[in-house]
């Protein structure tokens, strides 16, 4: 039986939604419209000191302003945290996951001083301090109250992937075609942390498989953290959805938005008066023009 096309927009109520998530949005609810299929929203607020009240209520009402609808009911990450401890155990239990006691000063110290430190897409990678640690020192870490932060050891996951005859694995995406995964260029991520039992890696693994999402569609920004994300699915014996990295909306300056330009979120645009619908359009049809109707 052939699952029900289905696709997602999940952000995060850090800030208001700008230009660029409307874009984002629309091609999501697009597609979902031609295939027949649905369109969800997920709130991904696990962040409880960025994420606000009012940036969730101002999303519900700058995506109905653009004309859009979505399934009920809307997923909210922080109603879920039992799913990601669950996952979280799992690996766990197969000792995928090790306790990192390092601050943002050691690891930028340890790469420092290294001469071969390895570099993802987004710079300098974790290098592994705390791996060796052993389970003695762990827990008397713990006891002794330090902060820490749990990742996923993927030297260890990949073995285990291998062993299984998992290994290489490969996902479709819209404008690559077929993608082998290299996790390696994002290493030991970061998976839950000390009072957190998940992270944006963990949770949005779990949350697509349990919303039955067939098809993502997001950012090219998030690209790299694909290859991530199909190693957890493995791992975790998740569905792999077919994803669709987009590129981002920019402005006449080539930089990205930013919920930061108060000038370019949705709230604003309401606000001053402007067509939802009419944005929408413009968005689908040429999104410089209505960048050159606003910045002018």
């Amino acid at each position: 039986m052939t699952a029900t096309f289905s696709t997602r927009f999940a952000p995060s109520p850090t800030g208001y939604l700008h230009l660029g998530h409307a874009y984002s949005a629309l091609l999501g609810f697009d597609a979902a419209q031609s295939a027949g299929g649905k369109f969800l929203l997920r709130i991904e607020n696990i962040d409880s000191t960025r994420c606000r009240p009012e940036f969730e209520a101002a999303t519900y009402d700058d995506l109905a302003w653009l004309g859009l609808t979505w399934e009920q009911p809307v997923r909210r990450q922080s109603d879920h945290m039992g799913d990601y401890r669950h996952a979280l155990s799992q690996l766990d239990t197969r000792g995928l996951i090790y306790p990192c006691f390092c601050t943002r000063k050691d690891i930028a110290r340890e790469v420092k001083a290294s001469a071969h430190a390895p570099h993802g897409p987004d710079g300098a990678l974790y290098p592994g301090t705390c791996r060796q640690l052993s389970p003695a020192e762990q827990d008397a870490r713990k006891v002794n109250g330090e902060n820490f932060a749990l990742r996923l050891d993927l030297r260890a996951a990949i073995a285990q992937l291998d062993h299984q005859g998992l290994w290489p694995l490969s996902w479709q995406d819209k404008n690559c075609g077929e993608v082998i995964a290299t996790p390696e260029e994002l290493g030991d991520v970061v998976l839950a942390r000390k009072d957190t039992p998940t992270s944006y890696h963990l949770s949005v693994v779990v949350d697509d498989a349990l919303q039955g999402i067939t098809h993502v569609i997001r950012g090219e920004d998030l690209y790299h953290a694909t290859h991530i994300h199909r190693v957890l699915q493995a791992l975790l014996g998740l569905d792999v959805p077919s994803y669709h990295h987009h590129p981002l909306l920019k402005g006449p300056d080539g930089k990205r938005f930013a919920k930061r330009n108060r000038s370019l979120t949705l709230q604003h645009l309401r606000s001053a008066g402007h067509d939802g619908i009419r944005i929408a359009r413009m968005l689908r049809d040429d999104p410089l023009s209505i960048l050159n109707e606003i910045m002018t």
